[in-house]
């Protein structure tokens, strides 16, 4: 294993530390381990906040400033963060208005998040969520009860963050984020594993000559192991599996092409170039395009694809100003 860390047990507080150097707006709570907007809370304004093992960065703390999340909680690597890091997440960052959080739907993150909204109950915050179950590949994996949740997480955080940022009220913000949720559907293909840091070895065996067709953000088997094949075969694939769960046709869809982690801009360009041509070729509009490392597995070389079917007030709040490490337009 070769990795720029200095040892498996540090590599989360290591890292939280760079992030806290390298964006000096935002505040790391070390013990639990969240970073918040720090001071930038305005009363009266609901908060987001969302969380979970850390490997897949930008998500989550890379969302985290003006137009997305107030917070984000980083479990261990692949591991989802506990209730009292969420509950301290909760205190720090509410408003007054409620608490939003958007949740992927993996095994943990679910029961853990329900208890931090209970204790959160419990101290007077109002809590609601809204789980992201997007992947088209299997419909349960020993990670979930359903579909896994990956790409329309980001989708979620930005269109319901600049909602919450209007000053919407609680139901109103998990309204249009339950809207998006439910009308956005990824997969995936990992040409390579990831290597966990601990472990020190890739995830799983894929030889050289084959990938994995609907591979989980975690390494999660997809639906089926394919011998390696051109560009243009995989998006069609992807395209093809994702039409195939959800009628686009007559919307404006809002189109996300995801690195894994481990593949170059240009390869994810190429991608995206041939999953454009297949969406023109079947009559869908392209509103907006996001291409690039967002929703990552570590080193893992491959791709998701997020399609929204979208509507003119989902594309007014994509537009809306956003000021994260991650992203940033309009400000």
């Amino acid at each position: 294993m070769k990795k720029l860390i200095n040892s498996p047990a540090t590599v989360l507080a290591d890292a939280l530390r760079g992030v806290e150097a390298a964006h000096p707006d935002v505040s790391v709570d070390y013990a639990n381990r969240v970073v918040s907007r720090g001071a930038d809370v305005k009363q009266g304004r609901v908060a987001l906040i969302s969380g979970g093992g850390s490997g897949h960065e930008p998500l989550h703390s890379g969302f985290v400033g003006l137009g997305m999340l107030d917070a984000a909680c980083a479990g261990e690597v692949f591991t989802s963060p506990t209730p009292d890091q969420m509950l301290a997440a909760t205190t720090a960052v509410d408003a007054g208005a409620g608490v939003l959080y958007i949740v992927k739907n993996y095994t943990g993150d679910v029961l853990n998040f329900e208890m931090a909204a209970e204790l959160a109950a419990a101290e007077g915050i109002e809590v609601k969520s809204v789980l992201v179950a997007d992947d088209v590949a299997v419909e349960d994996s020993t990670w979930t009860a359903g579909r896994r949740g990956t790409g329309t997480t980001v989708l979620v955080e930005k269109i319901a963050g600049a909602a919450a940022e209007e000053g919407r009220d609680l139901a109103a913000v998990h309204e249009i984020a339950t809207r998006v949720s439910e009308n956005g559907r990824s997969m995936g293909v990992a040409l390579t594993s990831a290597t966990v840091p601990a472990v020190g070895k890739p995830s799983f065996d894929l030889p050289d000559d084959e990938i994995e067709m609907g591979v989980g953000i975690h390494g999660e088997p997809g639906r089926k192991r394919v011998s390696l094949r051109p560009a243009s075969e995989i998006a069609e694939e992807l395209v093809s599996s994702i039409l195939a769960d959800l009628d686009f046709s007559g919307a404006p869809v809002i189109a996300l092409l995801s690195g894994l982690g481990g593949t170059p801009l240009i390869e994810l360009y190429l991608m995206y170039g041939e999953v454009a041509a297949l969406l023109e070729q079947r009559g869908i509009t392209v509103a907006r395009a996001l291409v690039g490392d967002y929703i990552t597995s570590l080193d893992m070389a491959g791709c998701s694809l997020t399609l929204l079917r979208a509507d003119e007030e989902m594309l007014r709040l994509w537009d809306a100003p956003v000021n994260t490490a991650a992203l940033r337009w309009g400000v």
